[in-house]
């Protein structure tokens, strides 16, 4: 029996930054929705006790370092899973991009073997287990659109914001989570988005309002860092996107965008500097 689980990308709306934890990690409030640009996950069971992974792409790790692996590897010896298996990784989504692939790959393995091997996890057990993978992977677990607090994982879920195209381009460089995270002066913030505006504009279903209150404090650091981001953003509000945010911690920017009519000259304008361009609808 094969199993096969969709992996969809996730954008930020908003991503604040409260402080920074005695654990090292960062308290946030974050609004996120997913997007239909996607990896495809197919899940066979193998009679040996085993986990491989292969991929048609050829830069992204097939061993422990890869987070589909240790998501299979946790319920293996979490629910003392005896058997193998064999995963294939279909990837459509940019790497080190803010768009969570590889934390959407493990809360995909994670729900594609809860049914090979018949485990009957519930959902909300599923997302503990994710939460020991990643911040972002027990929003990925469930999908739709979420407040998530803590470092992330802790999810309330919201009203899904009203269909719109999304313009995602990446540029050619990865940024590390971590260096952005460690740049940040949280305490040094003096403008934060506002988690409760952005919440009410996507309840009312205002697509102006959600423009409006965009809002991401690890733009600051990222920006900076990388001026091909900062570019890349001037050049999607330039060239006619309604609101445009960098999406996680980089350098993924997207565009949201109403008017079909607008989507060629903005695919087109950015191609023209950035070859991964990706014109795809938010999943609602």
């Amino acid at each position: 029996m094969k199993i096969y689980e969709k992996a969809p990308a996730k954008i930020n709306l908003l991503l604040d930054v409260i402080r920074k934890r005695e654990d090292g990690f960062h308290e946030v409030e974050m609004i996120m929705t997913m997007v239909d640009l996607a990896d495809r996950l197919e899940m066979e069971e193998l009679p040996r006790d085993t986990i491989i992974i292969s991929s048609q792409a050829g830069y992204i790790p097939l061993d422990e370092k890869n987070l589909a692996f240790q998501a299979a590897k946790l319920i293996k010896e979490r629910y003392h899973v005896r058997k193998g298996v064999y995963i294939h990784l279909d990837k459509k989504i940019p790497v080190a991009a803010g768009l969570a692939g590889g934390s959407s790959d493990a809360a995909a393995a994670l729900r594609g073997l809860n049914r090979l091997w018949g485990l009957n996890i519930p959902q909300d057990e599923l997302c503990r287990l994710g939460a020991e993978l990643g911040s972002d992977v027990p929003f990925c677990v469930t999908g739709g659109t979420a407040l998530a607090t803590g470092r992330g994982e802790q999810l309330t879920p919201i009203a899904n914001p009203p269909q719109c195209w999304v313009v995602l381009a990446k540029p050619p460089i990865n940024v590390s989570t971590a260096d952005v995270y460690g740049k940040l002066r949280a305490n040094e913030l003096t403008a934060h988005p506002s988690a409760s505006a952005m919440i009410s504009a996507i309840e009312r279903g205002s697509f102006h309002d959600i423009c409006d209150g965009l809002g991401n404090v690890l733009e600051n650091v990222t920006l900076d860092l990388y001026p091909e981001v900062r570019q890349l953003k001037e050049s999607m509000q330039r060239l006619g996107a309604d609101g445009v945010l960098m999406s996680g911690s980089g350098p993924t920017v997207f565009g949201l965008v109403t008017k079909e009519a607008k989507l060629a000259r903005i695919y087109n304008g950015l191609r023209g500097f950035c070859k991964e361009v990706y014109v795809v609808r938010m999943l609602t």
